[in-house]
């Protein structure tokens, strides 16, 4: 089998709503996250909608997981039309001069290093004869500091950047990228970030969810969908949903 399409984060919130868009659009996809039960339901969901979808479980703190995804993967097709690097964490949130280096640390590898060791050790079924599409889910957070958020921030702006240089390097060989910033959706991050007391924004965070100004994952997936299986977006762009 060729010509999947892989989504991380896939478990829940906007990964799962991507997933099962690009699904109902008739592709095959893998979904990669965690193992839990929220996999599972987006593991049979996704197998309604196209027969050729699987998930794969995988964290992405952890480089033996990673290595046996990626070899999962590649037992089950020779080609990813696309990409979706969704998975993130948004914690520690806390001043960075107080936080653990290995939560700090934990943080980094799951936005960044760890979208660079799958997307490398993939790299045999991407680009080539056949085109790949690469997205990042970027975040307002990789263009400002928030307080307490540093890992974050830092590992979001890394985000981008690795998505330009991927769009450098890559489009010689049939590869495009881009990053595309959802805005702010009800997921289960921003009920954390709600929950978290010490957070010097968490009043403006609730108050975003008391006066519904928070996008459903279903509504954002579905402005990602076009970018995500088609040519929409130059190379190297970095968008914005609240701009479409």
């Amino acid at each position: 089998m060729t010509g999947a399409y892989l989504v991380t984060g896939a478990s829940k919130g906007l990964g799962r709503a991507i997933a099962k868009e690009i699904a109902a659009a008739g592709f095959p996809v893998i979904a990669l996250a965690r193992e839990s039960i929220d996999l599972g339901v987006t593991g049979a969901e996704l197998a309604n909608l196209n027969s050729d979808s699987f998930t794969v479980n995988c964290d992405l703190s952890d480089r033996a997981d990673i290595s046996a995804a990626a070899a999962i993967i590649a037992g089950r097709y020779t080609h990813l039309a696309g990409i979706v690097h969704n998975a993130g964490t948004i914690g520690p949130i806390e001043h960075m001069l107080d936080v653990e280096r290995s939560n700090w640390a934990r943080t980094i590898q799951v936005n960044l290093i760890g979208v660079q060791d799958l997307t490398n050790r993939l790299s045999p079924m991407i680009g080539g004869k056949n085109h790949t599409r690469i997205i990042t889910v970027s975040s307002g957070a990789a263009k400002r500091p928030i307080p307490h958020w540093s890992a974050y921030c830092v590992a979001k702006a890394g985000l981008d950047m690795w998505a330009l240089c991927m769009a450098e390097e890559g489009e010689s060989n049939n590869i495009s990228a881009i990053s595309i910033a959802p805005g702010i959706v009800d997921t289960q991050m921003q009920v954390k970030i709600r929950d978290a007391d010490n957070f010097p924004l968490v009043d403006n965070f609730r108050g975003y969810h008391a006066d519904g100004e928070l996008s459903t994952p279903e509504v954002v997936a579905k402005q990602f969908l076009p970018f995500c299986i088609g040519d929409s977006g130059e190379n190297g762009q970095r968008l914005d949903v609240r701009d479409l």
